[in-house]
């Protein structure tokens, strides 16, 4: 098994917000590890580590947990994290097999200009996708260069990398691209002198 995002798990015993608390201040993040009929396994991890995986592969970062010396891969689900400290409070981890699709939430990123006097407007920040877990894109970028106001790009238009589907609706607008107001307020005068 690969030792990349290799991070060491420790079975929790207890449960509730007071367990919790103790877990976070002795430096780890309460966890559940769940998936493929298997009951649940309440975990901890440490806080440092699991963030730096966070930080350098995303929220659909896939770890390889050691739990009781044994490997388990495993994807991040979902992160909670304190609004105003910023500190992840818990963390809902996935069991994945080699070769296995999932479904996960990708950033969308734009790249590139549009047309002068143009203004997007993002309607959605994440796409949905399927893909092999071991290979879920960090982000799916769409460009933007040169596009025309008027123009909307849906789920669908999106063109996706190899081995990814989309797993939205393909009519969910992603982005628009709109005349600026400062273009159409310049445009507008020298309408009415002619």
């Amino acid at each position: 098994m690969s030792d990349v995002n290799v991070l060491e798990a420790t079975v929790r015993t207890e449960f509730g917000k007071g367990a919790a608390r103790r877990t976070r201040r002795s430096g780890n993040v309460p966890a559940v590890l769940y998936g493929h009929a298997a009951d649940p396994q309440h975990l901890s991890v440490n806080a440092q580590e699991f963030a730096a995986i966070l930080r350098e592969h995303g929220t659909n970062a896939v770890l390889n947990l050691v739990i009781e010396g044994k490997q388990q891969l495993a994807l991040t689900k979902s992160v909670v994290v304190h609004p105003i400290r910023r500190y992840i409070e818990h963390a809902d981890l996935l069991i994945i097999k080699r070769g296995e699709k999932v479904t996960a939430d990708v950033p969308v990123t734009l790249v590139g200009e549009a047309a002068a006097g143009t203004l997007i407007t993002q309607e959605s920040t994440t796409l949905s996708i399927e893909a092999d877990a071991l290979h879920l894109p960090e982000a799916i970028e769409v460009s933007v260069e040169g596009i025309e106001a008027g123009t909307q790009i849906t789920a669908g238009a999106i063109t996706l990398p190899a081995g990814v589907t989309l797993a939205t609706d393909a009519e969910i607008l992603i982005f628009n691209v709109i005349a600026s107001p400062a273009a159409e307020a310049e445009a507008a005068p020298a309408e009415s002198a002619e």
